[in-house]
């Protein structure tokens, strides 16, 4: 039996076979509407073949999506993996590829605000209810289960507030009603969580972020096991759903080095991060890392690693002081995105107006950073002389 290729290995050689490369290094950017064929047996052969990556019409894909498809499937597991436009439209592709009117799923209160308005404007105007539950919920997510319920999804960790759900228990209970389990594993990417090996049968990722890492592409993937493939594959198909060849490519190249990159951004983050808990103005830091974020102990069992990506919680403040801090920074930019090489910071001065099934009651306003490839001691200096205008306008009151 063949050796199990150790994860960066994995990560420089997946999706890398002859027949999508041919013979090169990288698989060559093959843009392509129409697909022709030199006899009717050739456009049969195709058509037949058409959802198991044959030639057959440009939305279906070329050689470039195959080959990223395949690195998506071998790193992050599961049987296929579906291409979108960005990682919005895979979360809500993957919803409408199983819901109905007259359906009702369950979302945790924490998800990505988009995933909310989808859920509270889109799908309610179709007739799905969405129930929102707390993403510390356990056994009890049993209860809030009906008999038309279809879809359970999660995100672990959750925006901005970054609890780590217990994933392989509200699994579990789903599945024993034959439930989907969605996943937004976006924060993880396809290397420090595996899915599938904890009960999830779609995997999604906003691959706009650490997959391609440089902050220039839009792209969404879901990934899905057997149970769920065919069915994703095809309702996307019907949605209209496809991507950029030459996207799908900066993508490819982004995982090349998503080994190296995550564990720079983990470093450096886990440094900030310490250096944010001993500081006067933080009230505690929500750091899946770090004992102080619910569901730590989830990380530590299910996770291989983290990131960037982090929130601290001060102790006071309020919009003049928080722009104040803000408008001031040099390393730091402000930005609606993360998993770029560079750093940013955000704001958010009451998280309860995303929240409606546990209201979350903190001390002060959140501040949520990505913390890139910069110097860590740079990063620091930045952050010291915000808190530093932050206090000024504090004081003065």
């Amino acid at each position: 039996m063949a050796d199990k290729k150790a994860l960066d290995t994995k990560i420089i050689t997946a999706g890398r076979s002859k027949k999508w490369t041919q013979q090169l290094v990288n698989p060559p950017v093959s843009r392509a509407s129409t697909i022709v064929f030199d006899s009717v047996e050739e456009m049969k052969h195709a058509t037949a073949n058409r959802a198991n990556k044959a030639l057959f019409y440009g939305r279906r894909g070329t050689n470039t999506h195959f080959a990223f498809q395949d690195a998506m499937v071998e790193l992050e597991g599961g049987v296929g993996c579906a291409l979108y436009p960005c990682g919005t439209a895979a979360i809500s592709n993957a919803i409408l590829s199983f819901v109905k009117t007259g359906d009702h799923i369950l979302m945790v209160d924490g998800a990505y605000e988009p995933t909310r308005d989808f859920c509270d404007k889109v799908l309610a105007k179709m007739g799905v209810e969405t129930t929102y539950y707390d993403p510390m919920i356990g056994e009890e997510i049993r209860d809030l289960i009906r008999p038309n319920t279809t879809v359970l999804f999660l995100e672990s960790p959750c925006s901005i507030t970054m609890e780590v759900q217990d994933v392989p228990t509200l699994a579990r209970i789903a599945h024993e009603s034959d439930i989907v389990v969605m996943l937004d594993n976006t924060w993880a990417s396809p290397i420090n969580f595996q899915p599938f090996e904890h009960g999830v049968d779609i995997s999604i990722q906003a691959a706009t972020k650490y997959i391609v890492g440089h902050s220039d592409v839009m792209l969404g993937t879901a990934t899905a096991n057997e149970r769920c493939w065919d069915q994703l594959r095809e309702h996307s198909y019907l949605m209209g759903q496809c991507t950029s060849p030459d996207d799908v490519y900066l993508a490819m190249r982004g995982l090349r080095t998503l080994g190296v990159r995550l564990r720079q951004h983990q470093e450096n983050s886990l440094k900030v991060a310490r250096w944010l808990a001993e500081r006067p103005e933080v009230d505690h830091v929500r750091h899946p890392a770090l004992p102080s974020c619910e569901g730590h102990e989830f990380y530590l069992r299910d996770f291989k690693g983290c990131n960037g990506l982090f929130s601290v919680v001060l102790n006071r403040g309020n919009t003049e002081a928080l722009t104040a801090l803000l408008d001031g920074m040099e390393h730091f930019s402000m930005g609606y995105s993360w998993g770029g090489f560079e750093s940013l910071i955000l704001a958010s001065e009451d998280v309860n107006k995303l929240r409606t099934a546990k209201k979350k009651h903190f001390a002060g306003p959140i501040l949520r950073l990505h913390i890139g490839l910069e110097d860590c001691d740079d990063l620091i200096r930045d952050l010291e002389k915000g808190f530093e205008r932050l206090n000024a306008v504090l004081t003065a009151e």
